[in-house]
């Protein structure tokens, strides 16, 4: 395997990318991880388009763990896409709670520090304005149970990614974080997982000078410091607001290569990282990666 990534990266800003397990956690994820030169990884803990549980392997969770450390390489779980907290089908709601639950056990074997759940959708399309408020209480009957088994410190982050605002989202954009932490009373383990496509779908104004900052102040100022624990980087095939999550090549899309230098500047983003989910982002000669590299050097400047 290569070095270990350059221990000054890893402090502010570890740069890396969603890589298949494949042949398994060590020989495929973190193997590639590392070929690519990323100093973090994202994995799914089974069947991304599934409700079926992979239990894993006790020694193989051991040796990834292990291997994290040594390496000194952050890794995160991303849940199953399936995953709909917000859902009116009764067996849907109940399996997704069961599968963040799965997840957050797996992302503590493996040594993951959180679970990327996406925020959801209540799906109907009437109007009903008590859909919503139906919807978000039953996200907190689900989901607080499962944050109050998150005591220790070192366990796994729940970490809520805003949707696109496709399909009648329940948290899309960053002014809706306020009624789904609200909805968990603002728990201590609920963070965020900021993806830059899809904030930008819902209408953030991430080509604007200034925008990409205005979004950390504001997620800091609705959910407290600390709260921002991910950030998702990818640019927007579309232009803004247009409510479709279809991720481009970084500065290949509307939103532009700025927003992401004004990211790694900010006092807000220090020690998280950012988690690439472009076309070609598992591939190992992919340009990403050596474009947010050069982006957050330029910051540092």
């Amino acid at each position: 395997m290569p070095a270990t990534p350059h221990p000054d990266h890893a402090v502010r800003n570890p740069i890396g990318s969603h890589v298949p397990v494949g042949k398994g956690l060590v020989a495929g994820a973190l193997t590639t991880a590392l070929e690519m030169g990323a100093e973090t990884l994202q994995i799914f803990a089974g069947n991304p388009r599934g409700w079926a549980l992979s239990s894993g392997k006790p020694a193989d969770d051991a040796a990834f763990a292990r291997a994290l450390t040594e390496r000194g390489v952050r890794a995160f779980v991303h849940a199953p896409y399936l995953v709909n907290l917000g859902s009116p089908t009764a067996a849907t709601y109940e399996r997704s709670v069961h599968t963040v639950a799965h997840n957050l056990l797996r992302a503590a074997q493996v040594g993951a520090e959180g679970v990327v759940v996406h925020t959801g959708s209540f799906v109907d399309a009437s109007g009903d304005p008590g859909l919503l408020d139906a919807a978000l209480a039953q996200v907190r009957e689900g989901l607080l149970p499962i944050l109050e088994t998150l005591e220790d410190d070192a366990a796994p982050w729940l970490l809520l990614e805003p949707t696109a605002g496709q399909g009648r989202s329940l948290c899309a954009g960053v002014e809706d974080l306020h009624r789904y932490l609200e909805a968990l009373d603002f728990h201590p383990k609920a963070g965020i997982c900021l993806d830059t496509c899809h904030v930008f779908a819902a209408g953030e104004p991430l080509d604007e000078p200034g925008g990409a900052g205005a979004a950390v102040d504001r997620i800091a100022q609705i959910g407290g410091p600390g709260r921002l624990r991910l950030i998702h980087a990818n640019d927007s095939m579309d232009v803004r607001g247009a409510f479709r999550d279809r991720h481009q090549n970084i500065g290949a899309g509307h939103i532009g290569t700025g927003a992401f230098e004004e990211l790694f500047a900010h006092p807000g983003t220090a020690g998280v990282p950012f988690i690439l989910e472009t076309p070609g982002s598992r591939e190992v000669d992919n340009p990403d990666l050596a474009l947010l590299r050069e982006l957050r050097d330029r910051a540092r400047a």
